[in-house]
This record gives structure tokens, sequence and C-alpha cells, in this order.
């Protein structure tokens, strides 16, 4: 067969695999919002749509230690669900639901004749971005010549679950080659934002983005090289973290740019809360993943840390910096009216906010992408080439009516031409990016010049892209979380509100930094983002991923809290 015939035959295989009697009643095309859907279709029962509305994961995991909740039936809602959430947005690669439903047994009848849990994510369905081998499932990551190649073990991380106690129970849409904003490949399409499915979920995680904001998954697991839980997180409403290099297990996990090391590709959780986030974080390093994951650092959970001990401790006042421009691209106006309620609602909890200054940011940038192009995109020809299939060049859907005046990314211009380079020519690169973090840690340093609490700035507010969720094919810019993976920054993302057709206006400039600065510019129009999430990053240092969740904690209920007062009057 030929590329499209594989792709088309293993697309139907996945559709064969939904059950019948889960299939639902599409909304008319009019309707673009479907995030409520699931509660209206008609295929979740009563005690279904209890299950997975429980936002809470602390609920939901004490009700499966208890009993109260079988997995057999968590899992099984969730399973209905993220059947419901694929047949609105397209999220799902891999389904296999027998497997999942006799994990979910098999963790039952354990807690049954044992007494006590398996681990602390004990009966928890988890779904998995389509990098994550599971033993005895293919793992396609977007390729076609990657059909038909089925994993011989699990990934470290999939062991780990197991060894938790939780069920992996589906696999998430990804873009072909995984360096993309946004989320098509040509087995298995184009993912949608269910807020608005004329908008992209975003990318790589795309899949998991959509999935988890439907309330089809408790908690799914991504990868971040450039922004690849982020940009989706944001896109779609929820929260993720970003953590350092090496700091959780990816071990076994397949990828792009395999080799690649000086920019390491990383994995995340996306969920509903950012006590989830925690949870997750949490018990994935109890579990000492340093024993099965050669490149893991040997670093237990610090709850020190967690209680902020170098920031202050717990009830401390704090330090955040707003960047609200990064001197690349300017941030669209939602994005700036997040961070002005950002900042109100942190002042308003007794922290401190200052603007955050750009420091050699397009240095940065440019090293940073040419990192990334450095094998003149041998990796994804030589995986195109395998079964034929093109290279996407763009996610611009066929026919699609809606024109950026943007020639190419900034990005591109930067580099120039892709090409490979030499030893030599990388090990430069990589020079350059020693240099430039030590430049940024110093920049960051001199900011105890200008806080009142004696320390450094604590944390980094910043937008993860320029804009909203855009349409499919106009998703462009990544620089605002590209700088966290080349600096190596630990940083939660969290929803903070949508997009206001009354508020946020659009704005006259005259003078940009860039085409791409002034294409994202000229292509906003209020009524193009209809009802998309807007969020921001919470940015801290390296290894410090215990403290940065503790203050996106201290940031979401100051957030909730402010908005709530808002409303009242």
């Amino acid at each position: 067969m030929d590329w499209r015939e594989r792709s088309s035959a293993r697309k139907k295989k996945q559709q064969d695999q939904i059950p019948k009697d889960w299939i639902i009643n599409l909304p008319p095309d009019s309707c673009l919002n479907v995030i409520d859907y699931p509660l209206k279709c008609g295929l979740l029962t009563t005690r279904e749509i209890e299950i997975t509305e429980t936002v809470d994961l602390d609920v939901t995991l004490r009700n499966l230690a208890t009993a109260e909740w079988s997995s057999l039936e968590v899992t099984t809602a969730f399973y209905k669900r993220a059947i419901i959430a694929h047949q609105l947005t397209n999220c799902l690669t891999e389904i296999f639901v027998d497997r999942a439903l006799d994990r979910a047994r098999e963790v039952d009848e354990y807690l049954a004749v044992n007494k006590k849990v398996i681990g602390p994510l004990h009966g928890l369905p988890v779904s998995l971005k389509d990098q994550f081998a599971m033993k005895g499932l293919e793992t396609i990551m977007g390729y076609v010549a990657w059909i038909g190649d089925y994993s011989q073990e699990d990934s470290v991380l999939v062991q780990t679950l197991y060894d938790l106690g939780a069920v992996p129970f589906v696999r998430t849409n990804v873009p072909q080659t995984l360096m993309w904003g946004e989320t098509y490949n040509h087995v298995f399409g184009r993912t949608s934002n269910p807020y608005n499915v004329f908008l992209t979920a975003g990318g790589s995680t795309g899949g998991e983005g959509a999935l988890v904001a439907l309330k089809g998954s408790p908690i799914g697991i991504g990868t971040d090289i450039g922004g690849s839980v982020r940009i989706p997180s944001t896109f779609c409403g929820i929260y993720t973290l970003r953590p350092s290099y090496e700091r959780l297990p990816y071990f076994g996990a397949l990828n792009a740019l395999e080799g690649q090391e000086s920019i390491s590709s990383v994995l995340g959780p996306m969920t509903n809360s950012i006590e989830a986030v925690k949870i997750f974080t949490k018990a994935i390093i109890d579990a000492k993943p340093w024993q099965n994951d050669p490149l893991v650092i040997r670093k237990k959970w610090s709850q020190g840390e967690y209680e902020l001990e170098d920031h202050g401790g717990i009830g401390a006042h704090l330090c955040f910096a707003v960047m609200w421009d990064n001197g690349v691209v300017q941030a669209l106006p939602p994005l700036q009216r997040a961070m002005r309620i950002m900042k109100a609602a942190l002042e308003a909890a007794g922290h401190q906010v200052i603007d955050w200054e750009p420091h050699r940011h397009l240095e940065i940038y440019k090293n940073a992408e040419t990192i990334f192009v450095a094998d003149g995109g041998e990796d994804y020809k030589t995986e195109c080439a395998k079964s034929g299939e093109p290279l996407i060049t763009t996610m611009r859907p066929d026919g699609g009516d809606h024109e950026l005046p943007l020639i190419k990314p900034y990005a591109q211009t930067l580099v120039g031409k892709a090409f490979s380079r030499s030893a030599f020519q990388l090990w430069q690169l990589h020079k350059e990016k020693r240099a430039l973090r030590k430049s940024y840690l110093d920049h960051w340093q001199r900011t105890v010049e200008r806080t009142d609490t004696g320390r450094p700035v604590d944390a980094i507010v910043s937008p993860a892209t320029a804009y909203p969720a855009p349409p499919h094919g106009l998703n462009t810019d990544s620089f605002y979380t590209t700088i966290v993976n080349a600096m190596d920054y630990a940083t939660c993302c969290i929803p903070v509100t949508t997009v206001d057709q009354e508020l946020d206006v659009p704005i006259t400039r005259e003078n940009f930094y860039n085409h791409e600065d002034e294409a994202i510019h000229l292509m906003y129009k209020p009524s193009l983002f209809v009802d998309a999430p807007v969020g921001l990053q919470v940015i801290g240092r390296p290894q410090e991923e215990e403290a940065v969740i503790a203050m996106t904690e201290i940031v979401d209920r100051a957030v909730k809290k402010y908005k709530a007062a808002v409303e009242r009057l």
C-alpha cells in the first residue's frame, strides 16, 4: 500500500475500536463551542458525570482508595468521556478499551484482597501522548512509516505508572515531527479546540490539551521541548508543569530529534487543577525514577522547597515580575488583560509585582532555533521517506478561510536556510547557549535591586504565546515558551480568563519588532477568537519544581479570589 492507503486503513482501525454504543450524535456545524457537550449528548450516566466532573484529584483518589468508586467504573466513565471528546475534537490515537478495563479490574481485585492500595495513583486513569511506548501497542507519533511498529516493552514512565497503581487508558494525537505548535498528521488528522473548533488546540501535545479540557482524562502526560505542554494548556484552558531537564523519567519514549541533548525534551502533567499537577509530580518523584532512568537527577521531593524555604517560607511576601513584552513579538490585547488581572490579583494578595526587563531575548531565540534545525531536517526527511509520505510544511487546512499576512515565521528568517552543521559548529552553539544561560542568571540575580523582599524576583509571569488559540494553521510564535526550554526554567501554566469581545479591542501600533510581530498584530480580530481561553506562565528557576508548583498555587488562589470579588461588584 502507498502511504495514503496505509493512513486510511489505520484511521479505519481506530474508528473500529470505538464501542458502537459509545457513538454519539454530533452537534451541528454551527456549534463551535463543544466544551459542555459531554454533559448533553446522553451517553454518560449521572454517576459517570459525577465521577468525570470531579476536578479535585484528592477526592477521586480517596474514593478509589476506599472503594467508594471502583477503578472499573472510574476508568469506564473516563473512557466513555474520552471517546466523546475524540468524536468532538479528534484527540485520540490509540484506543484499547478491553486492555484498560482489564487493568482496572486487576487494581480493584488487589484492593479487595490486600485491603490496601497499590500506590498513590491507585485506580486512576491516565492518558498519554503518543510518544510513551506501551508494550504490545503501536507508537505511531504522526508518521505513516511507524504504523505497525509494536513496542516490545513499556517506557519508564508507563512502568512507573503501573507501579503507582494507575491505569493508562488512551493515547493522544500529535503533529508529524512533533515540532509544531499545532496538531495534525497524515494518519490521524487534525485536533481541534473544544472551546472553539475553528481554533487550534495547540501542539505538539494538542490531543491531550483537547482531551483534558473536555474532562476526558483526570491527568494527561505530554512532552515539551519548545512549549509543547504549555501551548496546548493555555490554548485549552488547563494547568500544566514544564519541569527542568531530567527531573522526570523520559527513557523509552519515542521522539523526534533524538540525540539532540542541548535542549532536552521533558515530560509534564496536564490537568484541570494545579493541585493535580502537584499530586502527579510528587508521586512520580517519590517513586525514585532515577533507579530506572539513567538520566533522571537523583533528587527527592523536597517538602522544604514546596514550603518555599528559599522564598521566605509559607505565607511569605513574594515578588513577581511581569513580562509584558519579550521584545520579539508583542502579546495581543487578551494576553495583556490577563497579565493586568494577575498583577492586580497578586497585589491584592499582598505581593509585590514589578516589570520584567527582557535580556538578550533575540540572541536566545536565534540560538535555540538554530540548534533545533542543526541537522538540516534530516531526521524528519528520513522518517517520511520510509513511507513516501510528504513532510508537512504548513498546518494550514485546505481551503483555510483566514489569511495571515506572513510569508514565513521570524524563526526561519533568523536561522536562514536549514543546513547540516559540523560537530564543531554545533558545539559552538552549545557553548553560546551556556554563556546565555549565565548572562540570564546574572540578570535575574540583579533584580534584587528592585524588589522589597531582599531576594531576587521569586518568579516571572508571562504569556505562553503572543495570542490565544488562533485559527488552524496560524500558530507561528513560540518564543515566550522556547526561552524557558533554552534557559531550563521550571514553569507552570494556569488559565486566567477568556477572550472578551468588548474588552479585548485591537490597539493601534505603528512600529514593530519584525515582520512576524506585525503579521500577528494585523491578524488580531476579536471575532476570530470567540470563547478562546487565555492562560499565563509562572516561571521559576531550574530544578525548583516544588517551589514553582507552590507559587503557582498562590497565584491561582489570588486570581480566583480577585475575579470572584470583581464579579460581586
